[in-house]
């Protein structure tokens, strides 16, 4: 939804009546599709105006655009940033193992319905998982599939599992340690992943990309491998596809024991060190950051190049601004959020 804010006043009392974003751009439309937030609830009048009220004032109003009103009474319109209302459904976690040397990260393996497996058609998509369908308070994560969909018309496989990649924090205890068996609460697949057929094939932008790049950091490399072993880059049909994946030490680089397998099928991988001072051993690859190790490469051919990405903020602003100013179409540089 966007909201075009005319007027703005915050008083103390509105600030304990509920959360709002704390970034409210005057006279100029503050979108929400994909922000990272907390609830944020109004109350909406017959006047399409939105107002917090408390005993004393009116203290937030606000025109809204593309909201349709029930006009007869008052009510209470509740937004998220991460798109639609989750649909909770039982999954069981297959296997828990550790992603990479360091152990900083897991690899998990979680069955699912049916229904659930149906809706995963791209490459980036993400789910939803909770502790529990009965625990109506737990604070879902958010995670992207890291296994690739299943093929159309691909009669030999019967999988009703995704694979996540699954970094540890103080907080995810309950998922990191889970043990096979172990049931959880997962949600339908969400989002629209990266719309790869739509900008890299076809005429839309001169004629279709025929270089890709790849790049990852940290636990952002799980959709980029989902689009790796998709087959939906079409490398075996005379792309050139190169990964720049980034991380602090090969320690904590998940899918490692992939990589031959990736390069074997087409994509060169460029493991990128930026703390090669904490490497056990000496390390003779490329140092520093994904972007730094792009700028250093360059773009050959930027019109005929592509790209995805998927990481911290800095990444991928900094390689999206690089591949824009050497020449790349905007369009073709994607993210799955």
């Amino acid at each position: 939804y966007t909201f075009n804010i005319s007027q703005t006043k915050i008083s103390k009392s509105t600030m304990r009546t509920g959360m709002i974003f704390s970034s409210l751009i005057l006279g100029t439309a503050c979108s929400l599709s994909h922000a990272f937030s907390p609830l944020v609830q109004f109350a909406a009048t017959p006047s399409s105006k939105v107002n917090h009220v408390d005993s004393k004032t009116s203290s937030f109003e606000a025109r809204i655009n593309r909201v349709n009103f029930i006009n007869d009474r008052s009510r209470t319109i509740t937004f998220m940033g991460w798109g639609p209302e989750p649909i909770w459904t039982e999954a069981t976690v297959v296997s828990n193992s550790p992603a990479c040397p360091s152990q900083s990260c897991v690899s998990l393996e979680v069955e699912v319905s049916s229904d659930v497996m149906e809706g995963y058609k791209t490459p980036g998509q993400y789910v939803q998982m909770n502790i529990s369908t009965a625990d109506e308070d737990a604070k879902p994560i958010f995670l992207a599939i890291a296994s690739p969909p299943l093929k159309e018309g691909d009669e030999n496989s019967s999988s009703t599992s995704f694979q996540f990649l699954i970094k540890k924090t103080d907080n995810n205890d309950w998922i990191t340690s889970a043990q096979p068996a172990t049931k959880i609460a997962i949600s339908q697949v969400m989002g629209g992943g990266f719309p790869i057929e739509e900008n890299f094939e076809g005429f839309k932008y001169d004629f279709p990309t025929q270089n890709i790049l790849l790049f990852a950091c940290g636990s952002g490399i799980a959709p980029i491998r989902a689009a790796i072993e998709s087959g939906q880059l079409q490398v075996e049909k005379g792309r050139t596809a190169r990964l720049y994946y980034g991380v602090q030490t090969p320690s904590e680089m998940a899918f490692a024991d992939r990589f031959g397998i990736w390069e074997r099928n087409g994509v060169e991988v460029v493991p990128v060190i930026s703390r090669p001072e904490e490497c056990k051993e000496e390390w003779i690859g490329r140092t520093g950051y994904v972007q730094s190790a792009l700028e250093e490469d360059g773009v050959p051919v930027p019109r005929n190049s592509g790209a995805l990405l998927c990481g911290v903020k800095g990444m991928t602003e900094s390689v999206k601004d690089i591949l824009t100013k050497a020449g790349c179409f905007e369009g073709r540089v994607l993210t799955n959020f």
